[in-house]
């Protein structure tokens, strides 16, 4: 089957994409059109996704992306078209949306979701516990016979290596042993994530749909499920802001654009350069068309009462008339926004100075030194509980070391950004009033283009904070943090939920800045384009690199601590 008549060629002279062999179509998206109230998502538009094929699925937030999971899914339909899935294809969606896990370990509600195999050791339970009731004596026969023919199918499913896959994929994702086999229930919202993304995998549907699927990952887990995904045999559709993992696993880009569904084969990257290429090309033909319309309108304007020049004047008229009009090409709003200079520091910015630090009897740090002067960018890298956030909370003041000092150094203005920095927002207020709060001396003007910088335009800037999500939370912080910039950043990973245009002018942002950082995140574009020192803590040892992130993966020969062969 050929791709959709609507898919993007590569111009003359531009950066092939790899050739595809094209397989079966297994998802077909044909002529939908879809409206949510007054909105309209989808009009008249159509897409496929091949066997095999990893899909990145993009476009601005409430353009329609979970929409149309929902449709492929079916508990969603078009009001127009049809989305079929082929038959005897199974799908295995991840969402952001978990629902409830109380009750059980860990292990078990992973493997609670693992598709058949999980249905049929449920009713091997069950028989298990009818074969030991002495009030079932007399249907001993049938359920002994029963018993055996559920065993076999379990066995055929893979079923008694299940538990082994289950902990495999628990322990990629960043679960340690002890934790499998805790109560699901207690664990954090974040976690519970990981779980549900867990359950998902151990399925292995033939189409995986994953939506945001690193939000709560850190960079060990994230490069564990790229090499999963890379290794994965069936189709993928995914959305995600984490540029480097799509540029890593998609081979088409199928954007959501203005209500059409445009395909591009390539990664992210490349789909990026298309559509700038495309979006110069619209514009030099809007802007080649109105200059032939402007020429023509001059002639009739300046001949029309000449009676001598009326067959002609005519004739441009009609001329005019029969064109097709090219219209202005749709730009998607690119963030920015200038940022005050930060006032000038010291040279000597942090000291960190013989500091011991342990929660109970585990150890973080034993007379650790370390010394950051200004304009130096450090990523700490380490693994979940090395110790990464409790350097930070011990820089920016909100813990103390058991023994040994850490100290700020002159004229230093510190800027602390966690995630527990939202909880600090309250309730009360707008976006808008929030800002105008802080900066009262600051002009409307100014304060709705900070707002748009952080993506609140239009009506959101009237937004309770009550109401906001996680993302659009973090980012208030972060434009309340930036607008009145301090000198040193004490960053805890600043990009947790934040789009990628959102992040983009943040890296613009901050590789502007006049100041110092330390940041930890699992984000390596932003590692690599903002750090210029790397502190690893891996093994209660912590280990300087000089250079920034890229730097330190070529010296390291890892791209994250707990990825070592």
């Amino acid at each position: 089957m050929q791709e959709p008549a609507h898919t993007r060629p590569c111009a003359a002279g531009q950066p092939q994409p790899p050739l595809r062999v094209v397989s079966a179509p297994v998802i077909h998206v044909d002529a939908i059109s879809k409206q949510h109230g007054k909105q309209i998502l989808f009009v008249e538009t159509s897409a496929t996704v091949f066997r095999g094929e990893k899909v990145g699925l993009v476009g601005p937030n409430g353009s329609g992306k979970t929409t149309i999971y929902r449709m492929v899914m079916g508990t969603e339909t078009p009001d127009e078209g049809q989305v079929r899935v082929d038959k005897n294809i199974t799908l295995g969606y991840f969402s952001q949306d978990v629902g409830e896990m109380a009750g059980r370990s860990v292990v078990a509600e992973t493997m609670d979701g693992a598709g058949p195999v999980a249905q049929v050791a449920a009713e091997m339970t069950e028989l298990e516990h009818a074969l030991a009731d002495p009030a079932r004596m007399h249907e001993m026969d049938r359920l002994v016979t029963r018993f055996g023919e559920v065993q076999a199918r379990f066995d055929e499913l893979g079923g008694y290596a299940l538990d082994a896959r289950a902990r495999e994929i628990l322990a990629g994702l960043g679960f340690a042993q002890d934790l499998m086999d805790g109560d699901v229930g207690k664990l954090s919202g974040g976690w519970k994530m990981r779980v549900a993304l867990a359950r998902i995998l151990l399925m292995r549907p033939d189409v995986l749909l994953l939506d945001e699927p690193t939000n709560h990952l850190d960079l060990e887990s994230i490069l564990w499920l790229e090499k999963y995904l890379k290794d994965f045999t069936g189709a993928v559709i995914m959305t995600s802001h984490d540029r480097e993992f799509l540029n890593r696993l998609v081979t088409k880009i199928v954007e959501i654009d203005g209500g059409e569904l445009v395909t591009y084969v390539g990664d992210y990257d490349f789909y990026e350069q298309q559509r700038a290429l495309g979006e110069a090309q619209a514009q030099a033909q809007y802007e080649r068309q109105q200059a032939m319309l402007a020429k023509e309108i001059r002639f009739i304007e300046r001949f029309k009462a000449q009676a001598g020049r009326a067959a002609q004047v005519q004739s441009r008229v009609k001329k005019l008339d029969k064109i097709e009009k090219v219209e202005p090409p749709r730009r998607r709003k690119v963030l920015s926004f200038d940022f005050r200079p930060a006032p000038r520091s010291g040279n000597d910015v942090i000291k960190i100075a013989g500091i011991n630090k342990a929660y109970g009897k585990k150890v973080v740090y034993d007379n650790f030194d370390l010394m950051v002067r200004r304009r130096e960018r450090w990523c700490v890298m380490g693994e979940n509980g090395a110790g990464k956030s409790t350097l930070l909370k011990l820089i920016a003041g909100q813990t103390q070391p058991d023994s040994g000092a850490v100290t700020i150094g002159a004229a230093v203005k510190l800027g602390y950004f966690a995630q527990h920095a939202m909880d600090l927002l309250g309730d009360s207020g707008t976006v808008m009033e929030t800002f105008m709060a802080a900066f009262p001396l600051a002009s409307i003007g100014t304060l709705r283009a900070l707002a748009g910088a952080f993506g609140f335009s239009g009506d959101d800037i009237e937004k309770p904070v009550r109401i906001l999500s996680g993302g659009e939370k973090a980012r208030v912080v972060l434009a309340l943090m930036l607008f009145d910039p301090p000198n040193l950043l004490v960053l805890d990973e600043p990009t947790n939920h934040l789009d990628m245009a959102t992040k983009d002018m943040l890296v613009e942002a901050l590789a502007n800045f006049e100041g110092t950082m330390i940041f930890v995140s699992h984000d390596r574009r932003f590692l690599a384009a903002l750090s210029n020192r790397v502190l690893e803590i891996s093994g209660g040892t912590p280990r300087v690199y000089g250079g920034g992130y890229t730097e330190y993966v070529a010296q390291s020969g890892h791209e994250a601590p707990g990825m070592r062969a």
